[in-house]
């Protein structure tokens, strides 16, 4: 029996007003799972009204009862990990363990950002004038919307509910219609604690209508995007004209740099995990390599050998697998059309390369070489398990290469220096960079990508502040 979702609006499940629904698949086997509303316009404004009318009052509450109720969120999803962690195994293809840190992680997020509640604040500045007092406010900005990417959906609720909602804004969230079912379990975690009606509300849908109307109302004072630039482009096309407030993250084509100095067998461990984590599909992947001439040889001796150690199934059948299968058959063909394209630019497919099984979104983990800086397999966002490598021969080589992109989220480096590491640190233009570990961020960090890769960013102090606006109050004390 299919199941059929439903918005979540003012505190209650709304039935789908139209006739028209979205078929939500499993990757792995091509199965139907469930089918959510194909949300509309009115559904998202009025999902913006309920949090429109709920927002002063959540506003009012000190901000330690606000950060209660995020502590009740995280433990309640505590109480559901098994059926999260199915559900993220199922729609997304994740492997097992890494749809059960994303839940743990997700718990986790909600709580640390709860002790903010006591921690976030304003300041008060010397005046030029005497018997002045400049106050600086830290002020919710109202409503807010989240648009969810596919890949890691249920961690991305919190990162944009959980900063919104301690710091006293409500919020509209749009789930993936690729990877709803986790935000439905969700759903039910909010009704069941009995978070104020209309302090959280989840619409489902397609991003050139129900994306657009949480961007385009005016009623909203800040839209947060995950996704795509392309996505990220119509996000601030439609926020343009009430001049709403965006946080966007968007792709990325993460270069990691190895150095003849660097320990090669951590070097390969960090990159593979960074390759084939949620099978490519990470917007902070390691996506090129450059290797100092050096040690190019006894690199890709190791690396292929990791890659071909790579093992990938249905993660519902097998545990003990390293990735699963890509999004979409859409997903597949472009991965597919990508390899190609870089074997006819006169790229070699010295691993891998071609699509697995005729059932689910399956492709081999594959390493390209002979390949150079204008081919699009280097330039292009992959979202798949292929590794572009190529050779340079000094830092400063190497850092230009890897600043010669549209994108600027994260970045890499692998050496034993810490000059050659201060100096890239120094150069590289990058949102991130991490040095001799695998490209994963930390929840106090600030994740937050330069060029095409974004604007504003999420996590730790500086991603809290992105929900909050500056009132500044000039008091002259009257003698």
């Amino acid at each position: 029996m299919t199941t059929y979702l439903q918005h979540y609006i003012n505190g209650d499940f709304v039935a789908h007003s139209e006739e028209t629904w979205i078929d939500v698949i499993n990757p792995a086997t091509e199965v139907l799972l469930s089918r959510i509303p194909q949300g509309t316009a009115q559904e998202a404004n009025r999902a913006i009204n309920a949090a429109d009318a709920a927002q002063p009052a959540w506003e009012a509450l000190p901000a330690v009862e606000r950060g209660r109720w995020l502590r009740k969120l995280a433990s309640a999803i505590r109480e559901r990990v098994a059926d999260l962690t199915n559900a993220l195994v199922a729609e997304g293809g994740k492997t097992h363990a890494l749809a059960h840190t994303e839940v743990m992680f997700t718990a986790d997020y909600f709580d640390y950002m709860a002790e903010w509640a006591r921690r976030y604040e304003g300041a008060i500045v010397n005046s030029d004038r005497a018997n002045e007092n400049i106050f600086v406010f830290k002020k919710a900005i109202g409503v807010t919307t989240g648009i969810l990417p596919w890949n890691f959906p249920f961690f991305l609720i919190a990162r944009k509910a959980a900063p919104a909602l301690v710091t006293g804004n409500t919020i509209v969230i749009k789930p993936s219609e690729l990877t709803p079912n986790n935000a439905g379990i969700f759903a039910e975690i909010v009704h069941q604690v009995g978070l104020p009606k209309g302090v959280l509300n989840l619409v489902y849908g397609y991003g050139p209508e129900v994306g657009q109307a949480l961007a385009s109302n005016p009623k909203v004072g800040l839209v947060s995007l995950t996704g795509s630039v392309g996505a990220g482009i119509a996000t601030m096309t439609a926020a343009a004209k009430n001049v709403t407030k965006v946080s966007l993250e968007l792709g990325g084509k993460a270069p990691a740099i190895v150095m003849d100095d660097a320990d090669i067998d951590v070097a390969v461990k960090a990159i593979v995990s960074s390759r084939v984590i949620n099978t490519g599909q990470v917007c902070n992947c390691a996506e090129r390599v450059y290797v100092q001439a050096g040690i190019y040889d006894r690199f890709m001796t190791a690396l292929i050998a990791a890659f071909k150690a790579v093992k990938f199934g249905d993660p519902a059948e097998q545990a003990e697998i390293d990735m699963g299968p890509l999004i979409t058959a859409a997903a597949l063909a472009r991965v597919e059309e990508k390899v190609a394209t870089a074997v006819a630019q006169g790229g070699r497919v010295v691993l891998g390369g071609k699509r697995v099984g005729t059932k689910g979104f399956f492709f081999e983990p594959t390493i390209i070489t002979d390949v150079r800086q204008d081919m699009e397999i280097v330039r292009d966002e992959i979202f798949g398990p292929v590794l572009p490598v190529m050779s340079f021969t000094t830092l400063d080589e190497a850092i230009a290469l890897a600043n010669d992109c549209e994108y600027g989220l994260t970045s890499s480096l692998y050496t034993r220096d810490l000059n050659n590491t201060f100096i890239a640190l120094r150069k590289l233009k990058f949102g991130e960079t991490y040095v001799n570990r695998e490209n994963f961020e930390a929840m106090q960090g600030f994740h937050a990508g330069w060029r095409k890769s974004g604007i504003g960013g999420a996590d730790g102090r500086h991603g809290l502040e992105e929900y909050l606006q500056t009132h500044v109050a000039y008091l002259q004390l009257q003698d």
